[in-house]
């Protein structure tokens, strides 16, 4: 929302008649074969095309800038190659460019659930977000925009002297207080509409996981770790590692009573053992001794408390609920794919925390979220099974999986937060960066597992040997 005296000034121009009716304009015109008409929308110190011609020139110029852009990427000749470059424009449509940042969607208050509570606004960058962005942006070949990306985040972390939180404004402001807008009702008269995200000072301990594992991730694409960057990235690891062994709010940000989520134990995990990496390239002995044995802790915590008793991790300690969060688990390489503990949660999951086959993040009754009401399923939990499920070698699985989710594309080829599975209605803010990562990162891992397939079967493999492989 803007003040009133800094409102946004929208002009319409049009070469046809345009009529104003009450908050509504509206043009009444019969087209004829062969006749050509524009209507423009501007709001900024461009000014809109004055004519037919001008106006599809400007189209025409578009297309060709983006088609050049997508030129500079490297996609895999495969028929899914359009969704990965339809992603790769979202994110990078989602770019503020002055900083790097990538929000994690341009609307706010798009119910979850239509009629319901949860209406968030979702035009601020998530920290938890760097990891898959800069892991989509370096596989699909955009360097340039994942190291603005990074150093959007490493300008953070010195800027706030390491002190993290889980999200920013896209100008990298930390204050973000959320307040409703009372006078307002959203899409189909959703409440509340809420500007701000009061989750912004939440105690979450993913978050120096995220930036340790992105950081990681730049260090091996670029085989440079930034000299300026390291003070902070100790500061990031030792917070991590005085905090793991309390409880916070998790990846999904509930309002009820923190807990000792398993994800977030995960990535405090992933903090010391990424931290021990950086030290070793280094050669700083000290930390990567000490962050490493702090990790073998951490690991052996988590292995003991959140397993149940059928062998499956569980949302946190003191529950045997499921959650999609540790589907993350085989992605980080917390365990090997092949440990039957990580395969039988990724099963689980699969057969149990799913709604007509697409993935919810977790059963509303069974988790103390603090809110009212369902939801649907979650598009980028539904990737991460895709991505989860060819890991453990359960490919015909996932490329199901993988097809069905690309089907269910609007028709731009974006997605929404969330699935309604009986209409494939998309639900929640849109379009959703966090989805279209997982995408990019669900698609490479089924074409990666067709590649490996006509490694070891040959491209003419019979569909009874991929059923073994798969198996």
């Amino acid at each position: 929302m803007q003040s009133p005296d800094s409102a946004v000034e929208l002009r319409l121009t049009s070469d046809l008649n345009l009529g104003i009716e009450g908050p509504r304009t509206t043009v009444r015109h019969l087209m004829k074969a062969g006749e050509n008409a524009f209507v423009a929308l501007s709001w900024s110190e461009h000014p809109a095309p004055r004519t037919n011609e001008e106006a599809y020139k400007r189209l025409v110029w578009t297309a060709h800038h983006w088609q050049h852009w997508l030129d500079r990427g490297e996609f895999p000749d495969h028929p899914w190659r359009s969704a990965l470059q339809r992603s790769a424009l979202t994110l990078k449509g989602l770019t503020y460019a002055p900083t790097g940042a990538v929000i994690a969607a341009a609307t706010t208050s798009l119910p979850e659930t239509p009629g319901g509570e949860r209406n968030w606004d979702y035009r601020y960058t998530w920290i938890r977000d760097a990891t898959f962005a800069l892991w989509g942006l370096y596989t699909l070949g955009f360097d340039w925009e994942a190291n603005d990306f990074f150093y959007f985040v490493a300008d953070i972390a010195e800027a706030f002297e390491g002190q993290i939180q889980i999200m920013y404004g896209i100008d990298g402001r930390a204050a973000l207080p959320e307040e409703t807008l009372d006078h307002l009702s959203g899409y189909e008269n959703a409440r509340p509409v809420r500007i701000g995200n009061g989750a912004h000072d939440q105690a979450q301990h993913d978050v120096w996981g995220a930036v340790l594992d992105s950081v990681y991730l730049h260090t091996k694409s670029r085989d440079y770790l930034p000299e300026r960057v390291w003070p902070l990235l100790v500061k990031q690891v030792e917070t991590a590692l005085a905090n793991w062994r309390g409880a916070d709010r998790g990846i999904w940000e509930v309002r009820g009573e923190p807990k000792h989520f398993t994800s977030s134990k995960l990535m405090c995990w992933v903090a010391a053992d990424r931290g021990a990496r950086l030290a070793e390239i280094r050669e700083d002995l000290e930390y990567a001794a000490r962050w490493q044995s702090a990790a073998d802790e951490i690991h052996a915590d988590i292995c003991e408390n959140a397993v149940d008793e059928r062998g499956v991790f569980a949302q946190h300690y003191d529950t045997t609920a499921l959650d999609a969060s540790v589907l993350l688990m085989p992605l980080v390489r917390f365990l090997p794919p092949t440990d039957p503990r990580i395969r039988a949660t990724v099963l689980a999951i699969a057969d149990e925390l799913t709604e007509d086959g697409l993935v919810l993040r977790y059963r509303v009754d069974h988790t103390d979220d603090g809110l009212s009401g369902e939801e649907g399923t979650f598009t980028i939990c539904s990737f991460w099974l895709v991505s989860a499920l060819c890991e453990i070698g359960e490919f015909e699985r996932g490329r199901a999986l993988c097809e069905r989710l690309l089907s269910h594309a609007s028709p731009l080829g974006l997605y929404a937060e969330e699935i309604d599975t009986k209409t494939g209605r998309h639900l929640g803010n849109f379009p959703q960066a966090f989805t279209h990562l997982a995408l990019i990162n669900a698609v490479m891992h089924v074409i990666r597992a067709e590649q490996h397939e006509e490694q070891v079967f040959g491209p003419a493999a019979s569909e009874g040997s991929r059923r073994a492989f798969s198996g």
